[in-house]
């Protein structure tokens, strides 16, 4: 995990209002009005794998929406054990426990090339008290937030090796075309399963002998899914 200052991935201020994605994150709701109650500036960030947004119980610096790319969060137990408790697409709200707590509840790290915007917690207060669309959206997103992360412990974290890795190989196909699945190193692949490495690599194997994947790229991290009905 590198760490990096979150002042070296600074691109620019957002035009939220001119926003690709707008429809899918936070601001979506906002009006002219709403608008003008920004104050602070709203950030474009970018991340490259491996570099920190923010690390656990670290102080707010604000909430993100991720607009590109993915992000994993972990969580580090007491004894010191590391566990990926979800992925983040596009369109998630990434941090957004901290707006109640003043700090973050995990370590948010790039699986990918990201692109995020950060929006100062001053702002998302100042706009949920006086705009009832934003507070309702907030809460949506925070719900949200802790169904995925649920479903997603859930999903892949019973049943026999072959049974997570499945599920976490169709958790991981590309939103814009599900003939792929975009996965990352096979200890995170274990940290997320409850598996260990050696058994991940295993029946990742045996998936492409049996022809339900093709490897697509020389690192193992991108996968042709030729039968999905085989995966499970």
């Amino acid at each position: 995990m590198i760490p990096i200052k979150i002042e070296t991935a600074w691109r620019g201020t957002s035009d939220c209002k001119a926003c690709g994605i707008r429809d899918m994150v936070l601001f979506s709701d906002l009006n002219e009005q709403d608008f003008n109650l920004i104050h602070a500036p709203i950030d474009d960030l970018n991340f490259t794998p491996g570099r920190t947004l923010y690390t656990q119980g670290q102080d707010s610096q604000g909430i993100f929406t991720l607009r590109t790319g993915l992000i994993k969060l972990v969580r580090t137990t007491a004894g010191g054990d590391q566990r990926i408790v979800c992925v983040l697409r596009p369109g998630n709200v990434v941090g957004i426990e901290a707006l109640a707590s003043g700090r973050y509840d995990t370590e948010a790290i790039a699986l990918t090339d990201v692109a995020v915007c950060r929006i100062p917690s001053e702002v998302v207060h100042r706009l949920s008290q006086n705009s009832p669309r934003l507070h309702t959206r907030l809460m949506l997103k925070w719900q949200e937030s802790l169904k995925e992360a649920n479903d997603w412990l859930s999903s892949i974290n019973f049943g026999t090796a072959r049974q997570r890795v499945s599920q976490l190989i169709l958790k991981m196909r590309d939103t814009d075309n599900l003939e792929f699945s975009t996965l990352f190193s096979r200890e995170d692949m274990g940290s997320m399963t409850g598996l260990k490495l050696e058994t991940v690599s295993r029946e990742i194997s045996a998936l492409v002998r049996d022809g339900a994947l093709e490897q697509a790229d020389k690192a193992g991290r991108r996968y042709r899914v030729l039968n999905a009905s085989l995966l499970g």
